[in-house]
């Protein structure tokens, strides 16, 4: 999770899952599996009862493609979700939309975020013109130790970090063009709030 997370958070949930017995086996990929175990390419052979493969997911746009809407790895749509094509919405999973925070177009894989579209989106079907402006955000639980996390940051400058991941209290704040693109906490239910509340109001957390 360095990529999203950064690399101190991503040394402490790696070094969580290993204090509970996970094995990883990094820089190294799959070559076979068979019905009891998973050859590695470096010759490496697990003994495996189930194979669970994370593959990541496409969005679904070939219809999108066929009515002629605009695309960019998903379905362009303007801040009331609507699309290129006049009366057509787009919500959830495929919908790329101007985020009003990062000024960047997103396309968030949440179903929070999903139903919070869907809404948005049914209701500007009705004729309401609501802008969607919730920030972004994702929450990552692992063992009894959740992550949350709000805003986005696909790159940033610098990382600022108060307190420390493996006391499991920390604040991390994604800098980048001289504000903060997004952060990170554990147990910092209250700072978490605090950031996404800034962001909805334009200021930087």
């Amino acid at each position: 999770m360095e990529r999203t997370l950064g690399p101190a958070m991503g040394d402490f949930i790696r070094g969580l899952h290993e204090s509970h017995g996970v094995v990883f086996h990094l820089a190294r990929t799959v070559a076979a599996i068979d019905a009891q175990t998973v050859q590695l390419s470096d010759a490496t052979r697990i003994e495996a009862d189930l194979a669970v493969v994370g593959i990541g997911v496409r969005p679904r746009v070939v219809l999108a493609e066929k009515a002629g809407l605009a695309l960019e790895r998903g379905v362009l749509v303007d801040e009331y979700l609507e699309t290129s094509a006049r009366g057509v919405f787009a919500a959830g999973d495929i919908a790329r939309w101007p985020d009003a925070y990062s000024g960047e177009r997103l396309r968030i894989e949440h179903w929070v975020v999903a139903e919070r579209q869907g809404q948005c989106a049914a209701r500007n079907m009705l004729g309401r013109r609501e802008r969607f402006a919730a920030v972004p955000f994702f929450w990552t639980q692992h063992y009894e130790v959740r992550i949350d996390y709000v805003g986005h940051a696909a790159r940033w400058d610098s990382i600022e970090q108060q307190g420390e991941p493996r006391a499991q209290d920390v604040v991390l704040r994604f800098r980048s063009g001289g504000r903060t693109a997004a952060v990170a906490t554990i147990f910092r239910g209250r700072e978490s709030l605090q950031a996404e509340l800034a962001m909805e109001q334009g200021r930087s957390p």
